[in-house]
C-alpha cells in the first residue's frame, strides 16, 4: 500500500507539472506549492524528493523566500541569494534585482535554482563548507561562506568563480552561478564561492577554497593542474590578487598559482611579472570600472611576455554577466579557449 501511495504521488506531481505547463506559470506555481508545501508537510515532501529526485519546476513567479527555505537545500539555501538583504530586492525569481548589476536574466535565475534543487534532491552534494564548525563558532561571519559545486566530467580541470558586489555583498546569482553552470556543461568542474565581504577576507576565503579543493581533489574528482580563477568586478580583483600573490599569501596552503585568470569589468591595475595568463572583458559604458584601466594593465602584462587577451564591448554597462542577448554574448567561449591554450 505504501509503495502504491508513493507511485500515485509521483504520478500526481508529473500530471500537475504537465498541466501547469499548459495552463501557464501562475498555475505552475500552484502545483509547486502543493508539492513542496511548508511547515509540517515539508518533511513528507523532502522524503518524496529524496526518492523521486523530481524536477523542482520553479518558475519566474516562484517566491525567492520559498527557494531559500526549500527543505532539500537544508541550512545553506539562504546562501543561494546574498546574505545581506540590503543589496537585493524582489519577491520572485523573475523580479530579482542586485545592486550595481545590469542584464540580469530571469530565465537563467530560474534555471540555476532548478539545477541546484534537482542535484540536491538526487543526493548529489552541491554545497561544501570551507570552514570547520569550530572556525565558524570563533568567527560567525564564516557562517556565510562556502562553495557551490557545478560538477563537470570526472577528472576534468576546475575553475573557481567569484562574484562581485563591491566587497559589500556577493552577487552570485548573476555573477558566478551562471558562469559555473556553463563551465560545467562544457565538461569542467566549476565552483562558485560565497565569501565574506571585504577585500582581505574575500581573498582569504578564496585562498581557503582553493586549498579545500586541492585537499579534496580525489573525492571531488577534479584535476588540479592549470586550474583557473574567474571573477567579475570585486570578484575579478580577488582572482587577480590570488594570481599575483598565490594562495599562501592569503593564508592558504603553498599551492600553485592559477593557470589562467579570467576577469570582467574591474579597474584593478596592479600586476607583477609572475602573473598568470589573463583574459579580460569590459563594456565601454561602464561607469564603475573604466575599460581603459583594464586595457592598460593587460598591455603592460603582455609587454612582460605574459599571455593576455582583452575584449571591450560597445555600449555595455557594468555587470553584464554572461552577456546573454547583448553584443558580449558568447564571450565565455572565448575565455575558455584562452584557458585551454594555457593547459
Amino acid at each position: 500500500m505504501r509503495k502504491a501511495g508513493l507511485v500515485a504521488a509521483v504520478l500526481a506531481w508529473a500530471l500537475l507539472c504537465t498541466a501547469a505547463a499548459d495552463r501557464g506559470e501562475d498555475e505552475m506555481d500552484g502545483a509547486y506549492a502543493m508539492s513542496c508545501g511548508s511547515g509540517a508537510s515539508r518533511e513528507h515532501d523532502r522524503h518524496l524528493l529524496d526518492i523521486t529526485a523530481r524536477s523542482a519546476c520553479y518558475t519566474v513567479n516562484t517566491k525567492i523566500s520559498d527557494v531559500m527555505s526549500e527543505a532539500v537545500f537544508g541550512s545553506w539555501g539562504r546562501l543561494i541569494f546574498p546574505a545581506d538583504e540590503g543589496y537585493w530586492s524582489g519577491e520572485t525569481l523573475g523580479d530579482l534585482r542586485l545592486t550595481w548589476y545590469s542584464n540580469i536574466d530571469p530565465d537563467k535565475t530560474v534555471e540555476i535554482c532548478n539545477y541546484l534543487h534537482d542535484k540536491a534532491a538526487a543526493g548529489e552534494t552541491v554545497f561544501y563548507d570551507i570552514y570547520t564548525d569550530e572556525e565558524k563558532a570563533a568567527d560567525p561571519a564564516k557562517e556565510d561562506t562556502g562553495l557551490f559545486f557545478f560538477k563537470g566530467e570526472q577528472g576534468a580541470k576546475f575553475a573557481v568563480c567569484s562574484a562581485g558586489g563591491g566587497f559589500a555583498y556577493v552577487g552570485a546569482m548573476h555573477d558566478s552561478f551562471p558562469h559555473a553552470l556553463e563551465l560545467s556543461r562544457m565538461g569542467y568542474n566549476a565552483f562558485a564561492l560565497i565569501y565574506r565581504p571585504g577585500w582581505d577576507t574575500a581573498c582569504e576565503d578564496l585562498a581557503r577554497a582553493i586549498t579545500f579543493i586541492f585537499d579534496q581533489a580525489g573525492d571531488l574528482e577534479v584535476d588540479t593542474d592549470c586550474y583557473s580563477l574567474w571573477g567579475g568586478s570585486a570578484g575579478a580583483r580577488m582572482a587577480a590578487y590570488l594570481g599575483t600573490y598565490g594562495p599562501v599569501y592569503f593564508g592558504g596552503d603553498d599551492l600553485p598559482r592559477p593557470g589562467a585568470v579570467i576577469m570582467q569589468y574591474t579597474s584593478h591595475g596592479e600586476y607583477s611579472e609572475s602573473d598568470p595568463p589573463t583574459y579580460a572583458c569590459v563594456g565601454t559604458n561602464d561607469g564603475i570600472a573604466s575599460w581603459r584601466t583594464m586595457q592598460r594593465r593587460l598591455e603592460a602584462m603582455s609587454a612582460l611576455g605574459i599571455p593576455t587577451e582583452f575584449h571591450v564591448y560597445e555600449g555595455l554597462s557594468h555587470g553584464f554577466g554572461l552577456g546573454t542577448g547583448t553584443v558580449a554574448e558568447g564571450w565565455i567561449n572565448d575565455a575558455v579557449s584562452f584557458w585551454k591554450e594555457q593547459m
